[in-house]
């Protein structure tokens, strides 16, 4: 009955909508609208119901969907319906991504398309490029602070620059990752000045408060982001007299999400960078996007209806473009930006593998695999048709946010644990060769995050500075056995920029005011391509990481065990300083695959004769992938020399 209902409505929204929109041919969309419209009508009056004006905002968000479709480019259209064909087309193990800054990596959009040749030697075939919208100077937040969605950074290009980089991308078989900032704007974009100005209609996309009464009920239970640099989650604005909720900095205005015409803006803009050429927009902070009194403000139930609704949304006017999700949020709750109470992606196809990252490092700094184990083991299982995306580093920073519980299974008293990872990855552990910096200092609970470039906080800038060639070679095996780890895991491995031919810490940013308190900017250098062009030199470590990485993801790319299909079972060996997994191929096309990676900086054994998948492994003719070679074997017992990693096969 409620569909039939649903549908009625949709009628009579379709003989709302304006002239010059009804007379364009949309069949297509007018199936996919029908499709689509009684989830889009359920979740918009679970959100919205209760208001006066609900219809209104329904039928201006179906006018959204419909505009962007009229503008979406006939290529983009055909893409679109092959994807659809092909819904599983993101799962295979044929995409590898890198993030950049296009300033950062190339000077400028334009400069970026040149420099494609370099990424597709490397292997990689999906490029997220990091904020490219205007923003403040000198207060962006590295280009999260937006201050117009719909304009290009003049720095770094233009809108037709955006495009023609899009084109090549597709001509290169390439894939297209922008950011959209769903939480927040800059306090100069247009809706903030106008609420400055006094307009009551933008005073509503916010949260704004003449005193202090309602911020001090929020502030009992919502934690702060940047204690540091930014306590407390309201500030006061002169202009306006009124207090306004800033959750992460003090020139970031959160978004009010309960306003419907939020969404219906948002919405626009999401569809908008879609018709640019986008095959997956990144949203960022999806986690706050619904605000509770007496509630931290983040994983609120309704923000995951707004996912949801995006998606419907997306899926009718551009349903090739995925989603994903950077909620670095504990596992319990990331599972759920996938979909809740779905089987399928209902939110975001891809979300960020925060813990896996998190705990990649503290096996590194504790040379054993205990809690990353115990953390994996505890990993929700993924829905169908969603993965992960794996990495190392980004250009945020490693956050600790284990679960508590899972730290003492471990063996380590959680507060004293932190503490130690902190110290290690600075510096101040003995013996430890790492260079990071902390970040986001709590003084309150003592808390701290970790900021430094993959090759410093693995050692190999001291290494380098001491010219010790043993140690620069446990540097670098440690930096591939980290990215063997990504490849393999499940999901797309995503790798940041100038780790594939280690750049170290930059501290250049200390000679900018408005990035010296930010020590996340250690590691967002501009990329030496002097240096790059060393990884044609054989025996540096630029040709040793750059080549060992290229040949990490030509092997990935042929093996389909490594395509992300919940075809992965961890394995418990009794060894504390192993990682191992066994992949298999989900289409039984291709080999099992046993990866087995050491944190150790000692060699390691494994007896593969008592894991008990002599069905899957001849052990007479197992290989490793990687390197084609047959791996050191004592009867059953496997060797894994220090910080080493094999992707075996064989049967």
């Amino acid at each position: 009955m409620y569909e039939q209902v649903s549908h009625s409505h949709l009628d009579r929204i379709l003989d709302q909508l304006k002239p010059e929109i009804r007379k364009r041919d949309l069949r297509h969309f007018y199936t996919r609208l029908g499709a689509n419209f009684y989830a889009i009508h359920s979740l918009f009056k679970q959100l919205y119901g209760r208001r006066d004006d609900f219809d209104d905002n329904l039928l201006r968000l179906v006018e959204v969907l419909a505009v962007n479709y009229i503008q979406r480019d006939d290529q983009f259209k055909r893409l679109d319906v092959m994807r659809e064909r092909n819904h599983n087309w993101f799962l295979s193990q044929e995409w590898v991504g890198m993030a950049l800054y296009a300033n950062a990596f190339a000077g400028d959009l334009e400069g970026l398309g040149k420099r494609l040749g370099y990424l597709q030697e490397l292997g990689v075939n999906l490029l997220h490029v990091m904020p490219i919208v205007k923003c403040p100077p000198g207060a962006s937040d590295g280009g999260y602070a937006v201050s117009d969605y719909r304009n290009v950074d003049p720095q770094v290009g233009t809108l037709d620059d955006l495009r023609a980089l899009s084109a090549s991308l597709r001509h290169r078989g390439m894939l297209l990752t922008l950011d959209v900032v769903v939480n927040h704007v800059s306090d100069q974009h247009e809706w903030a000045r106008r609420a400055r100005d006094g307009e009551k209609r933008f005073q509503d996309y916010f949260y704004v408060f003449p005193n202090r009464e309602i911020p001090d009920m929020f502030e009992e239970s919502m934690p702060e982001v940047f204690p540091e640099t930014s306590p407390g989650n309201f500030t006061w604005d002169e202009a306006m007299q009124q207090w306004v909720m800033t959750v992460f900095n003090d020139y970031q205005w959160d978004l009010n999400w309960s306003n419907p015409a939020v969404f219906a803006e948002m919405l626009d803009v999401l569809l908008f960078w879609a018709n640019q050429g986008a095959d997956i927009l990144r949203l960022d902070a999806p986690a706050f996007l619904w605000k509770k009194i007496g509630t931290t403000c983040q994983n609120e139930h309704e923000a995951h209806l707004i996912l949801q609704l995006l998606k419907d949304c997306c899926q009718v006017t551009a349903p090739g473009v995925l989603f994903i999700a950077e909620a670095i949020v504990a596992p319990v709750e990331i599972i759920k930006y996938f979909g809740e109470d779905a089987v399928i992606a209902k939110e975001c196809e891809i979300a960020y593998n925060a813990t896996f990252m998190a705990l990649l490092w503290d096996a590194v700094a504790t040379k054993n695999t205990r809690l990353l184990e115990q953390g994996i083991r505890n990993l929700p299982d993924k829905l169908n048709r969603a993965t992960w995306l794996n990495y190392v580093r980004c250009h945020d920073d490693i956050g600790l946010g284990f679960d508590d519980a899972d730290v003492i299974r471990a063996g380590y008293e959680p507060r004293s644990h932190r503490s130690f990872l902190v110290d290690y990855f600075t510096g101040e552990w003995e013996d430890s060769l790492a260079r990071g910096q902390p970040f986001g200092r709590d003084e309150k609970s003592g808390d701290s995050r970790i900021s430094g470039s993959l090759a410093s906080l693995v050692g190999l800038e001291a290494a380098l500075e001491r010219e010790d060639e043993e140690a620069i070679r446990e540097c670098i095996d440690l930096i591939l056995l980290l990215h063997g780890m990504i490849m393999s895991f499940g999901g797309i491995p995503l790798l940041y920029y100038g780790d594939e031919i280690g750049m170290l810490n930059d501290f250049s940013f200390m000679d900018d005011e408005a990035k010296a308190h930010d020590t996340r900017w250690i590691h967002r250098p501009v990329i030496d391509w002097d240096k790059a062009e060393r990884r044609h030199k054989p025996g540096t470590p630029e040709q040793r990481l750059f080549e060992g990485i290229r040949k990490m993801i030509a092997v990935r790319k042929n093996t389909p065990a490594f395509a992300d299909f919940n075809n992965r079972e961890l394995i418990e060996t009794g060894n504390p300083h192993l990682f191992v997994f066994l992949r298999t191929d989900p289409f039984a096309q291709g080999e099992p695959v046993l990866v087995v990676g050491n944190f150790d900086v000692a060699p390691q054994s494994l007896n593969l004769g008592d894991l008990h998948y002599r069905s899957y492994l001849e052990f007479e003719r197992l290989r490793d992938l990687y390197t084609g070679e047959a791996p050191a074997l004592f009867k059953d017992q496997l060797v894994i020399p220090p910080h080493r990693f094999y992707w075996l096969a064989g049967r």
